[in-house]
């Protein structure tokens, strides 16, 4: 396999995580009596540019379908995360009803709604039909297509030109990251921005975050890298941000490289990027080191859980899951558990319910499932919302039930 973003051989493993079927691929109750596509998951560093990269086994056709089953909706904390960011976005660019905001990777509308609600016009670029029909449902404007050079062109030709192109969680999950990146240089307007956010490839490996790591995420990414990729493609990092979100993610601001003296450019954007970058070589992120030990991480937190879940079992203590979420699919294909050790997990995305987990074929089941069974333990998934699901299951200590998370060790609260 060669580098996506440079060419160049790839030859460093950075994490063997067996072979798993795509996290987002939900079971209905007929689909498990059918074979199961399962592909090799293994991420490996070019040391070229820095990019951490998955293998390619599947297309992006495969992964991201019409009945794509995530809906950034149903988070209330990245719900508020988006209100502030467009009321940020407003303030800093001056947006105004005569600019235009642009999201790629829009999914059910969840950004776009402020956007819309604050009077500057807006669409979004969104492939999958089930999330961009619930933003249209909003009221919201979707190209249904995946996003690249070419729909960047048609769109530019259409005077559909953008201020603003905001790209969340996105730029990890594209296996052709140049064609995407060139898309944002012929989209955005001669002054325009564009921000991408993305998991933080540091913090992945500092918070031992491998399963963040799934198919549909090609990319694991350094500022590092992205600044190289960038470069490559015609656009300008001009100011970084280190954000909370997702166990600790990035948000870049690029611009035109062929736009002359950027408005957009201050010293204390500068100054950000360059102390981020500097971080990152003090941190061996340019070096074979920094990659070696997280695949024996991966595998301590694969045995704690499973002995976690074993002795539950022997005590007779009852463990229920919550968050049907892609990282906790990683994380119990990898660990190989199975309805025998976690009979069912809770979602409130209607989609997932009553489908099944991919591999695990765990049930997901609603809400109502938990307080009727009222488990001892409560298994959380999502860990980087474990603030946000602990308070919105506070009614469990009338039972006395325990919340539990894996990663970035085992730790009952």
């Amino acid at each position: 396999m060669k580098c996506r973003h440079c060419g160049s051989p790839l030859q460093l493993p950075f994490l063997d995580l067996g072979s798993a079927p795509p996290s987002n691929a939900y079971l209905s109750e007929a689909a498990l009596r059918a074979p199961e596509t399962w592909f090799p998951l293994r991420l490996l560093v070019c040391e070229t540019c820095w990019l951490v990269q998955t293998e390619d086994h599947a297309g992006r056709e495969a992964l991201f379908t019409d009945d794509y089953a995530y809906f950034s909706s149903f988070s209330s904390s990245w719900l508020a995360h988006a209100q502030a960011y467009v009321e940020a976005m407003r303030k800093r660019l001056g947006l105004t009803a005569a600019s235009r905001v642009v999201e790629v990777a829009s999914n059910d509308g969840y950004l776009l709604q402020y956007v819309q609600a604050a009077g500057i016009p807006c669409y979004g670029v969104e492939p999958t039909a089930s999330t961009a029909a619930a933003a249209r449902a909003k009221g919201i404007a979707v190209v249904d297509r995946f996003f690249g050079v070419a729909l960047a062109d048609e769109l530019a030709a259409a005077d559909r030109q953008a201020d603003l192109i905001a790209a969340n969680n996105v730029l990890a999950h594209v296996p052709d990251i140049n064609d995407f990146v060139g898309g944002f240089t012929r989209l955005l307007k001669p002054h325009g921005v564009a921000t991408f956010e993305f998991p933080h490839l540091l913090r992945m490996v500092q918070g031992c975050q491998f399963d963040t790591a799934y198919h549909e995420h090609y990319s694991y990414l350094s500022l590092t890298a992205v600044q190289r990729i960038f470069a490559a493609n015609g656009l300008v990092v001009i100011d970084v941000q280190e954000l909370p979100t997702h166990g600790g993610s990035l948000r870049v601001f690029a611009a035109r490289a062929d736009t002359v003296g950027h408005l957009q450019v201050t010293a204390e954007g500068t100054t950000r990027v360059q102390q981020l970058l500097a971080n990152e070589t003090a941190a061996g992120m340019l070096g074979a080191g920094f990659y070696s030990d997280f695949q024996a991480q991966a595998i301590r937190v694969k045995r704690e859980l499973l002995m976690f879940l074993l002795q539950c079992q022997a005590d007779g203590i009852t463990v229920g899951a919550y968050g049907a979420a892609a990282k906790g699919n990683t994380l119990l294909n990898f660990a190989g558990v199975r309805p025998d050790l976690l009979p069912y997990a809770v979602d409130k995305n209607p989609a997932k319910q009553g489908q099944y987990l991919p591999g695990s074929h765990i049930p997901v089941v609603s809400e109502a499932h938990l307080r009727a069974h009222k488990p001892q333990r409560i298994l959380i998934l999502p860990w980087n919302l474990r603030s946000e699901v602990a308070d919105q299951l506070d009614y469990t200590r009338s039972w006395g039930a325990q919340m539990v998370v894996a990663v970035p060790r085992l730790e009952i609260f």
